[in-house]
């Protein structure tokens, strides 16, 4: 499958073909997302607790984040791939934010970066990096590193009235800088069709119902790979912490008794 450019994502709307994406922190998850043919890889700040074991997004570094996407885009050398900007790169000036995303360009290989929220700083942000023609991808709804900046709990957004109607405007004014996409985390379904409907550009969904032009997930989520969090709007396909203790442990007990290395593992 060829790769796909930012251009595609509206392209797919258009079409009514659904958006499928999933966030990769190294080379083996890039190379499985690859092989099964998705549309892209998010080298989300959700590395931070799944890949580094911090307690929330807030402490990883953009050198931490353009590491892992030297790995991935390794692994997944023929996929759009989008870098997350951390909180480390929002907190500052517009202008700091955007020598980040240039870094996730340029050092890590990304075809495009996402930026959390639309508050004033977010969107001067996002016009520097337009103005540079860096595509960008926009995230509203339940904004981790703004709540957790301002030390507020992760819940579910646009729940009433004041909540949607500040969505709506601010999906309004990333519409106005042209982003190609836009991530709606932990909404109303009704909420998030409505701006799927309004909006030309793809609305990719996670928490936000089936009426989203797309979905994205954590790939450890789904693999059953963390287990310090279980978020309401995640499936778990797969218990990779279950099989793989049940390997290490097979392990332990074939070297205790003996029974392995055989001569079949020798030289």
């Amino acid at each position: 499958m060829p790769k796909l450019a930012a251009s595609d994502f509206k392209r797919k709307k258009a079409q009514k073909e659904r958006i499928i994406v999933l966030t990769a922190y190294d080379y083996f998850c890039a190379r499985l997302i690859q092989k099964a043919g998705l549309d892209a890889i998010l080298v989300g700040d959700s590395l931070a607790m799944v890949a580094l074991g911090y307690e929330n997004t807030l402490p990883v570094t953009m050198d931490e984040m353009v590491h892992h996407s030297k790995a991935v885009r390794r692994g997944a050398p023929d996929m759009f791939m989008i870098g997350d900007l951390p909180y480390e790169a929002l907190r500052g000036s517009p202008g700091e934010a955007l020598e980040a995303a240039e870094r996730f360009l340029e050092e890590g290989g990304c075809d495009a970066v996402k930026v959390e929220g639309a508050y004033p700083e977010a969107l001067e942000a996002v016009r520097l990096m337009r103005r540079k023609k860096i595509e960008v991808m926009g995230h509203l709804g339940l904004l981790p590193q703004v709540l957790l900046k301002d030390g507020k709990p992760l819940k579910a957004q646009g729940r009433d009235p004041n909540s949607a109607r500040r969505i709506l405007d601010e999906a309004r004014k990333l519409a106005g800088l042209e982003i190609f996409s836009l991530v709606l985390e932990c909404i109303p379904a009704d909420l998030a069709a409505e701006l799927s409907r309004e909006h030309p550009f793809p609305t990719i969904g996670i928490g936000a119902g089936p009426h989203t032009d797309g979905q994205i997930l954590v790939t450890d989520d789904i693999l059953g790979r963390y287990d310090r969090l279980k978020p309401k709007h995640v499936k778990q396909y797969l218990n990779s912490i279950e099989l793989s203790l049940e390997a290490i442990s097979k392990f332990k007990q074939e070297v205790q008794a003996g029974s392995f290395p055989t001569q079949a593992h020798s030289f």
